[in-house]
């Protein structure tokens, strides 16, 4: 079974409104050729959360941590 993060989760651990979050990650996931993981998994109102140690998850924190 594969384990699921969410950006709670995230956002939790590294100490971050989520709120704010959310604006960043849709600001990176529109800029595809930057981030295309990010733009892959992004499905429109459905929650932010990814396989635990997928790419798209190594670039959400990456990128959440910048």
């Amino acid at each position: 079974m594969t384990d699921i993060v969410t950006l709670k989760a995230i956002c939790d651990e590294l100490k971050i409104d989520p709120r704010e979050a959310r604006e960043r990650l849709r600001t990176a996931a529109g800029d595809a050729k930057a981030n295309p993981e990010l733009a892959k998994v992004r499905k429109p109102r459905a929650p932010w959360q990814w396989v635990k140690g997928s790419a798209a998850h190594n670039d959400a924190r990456k990128f959440l941590k910048s």
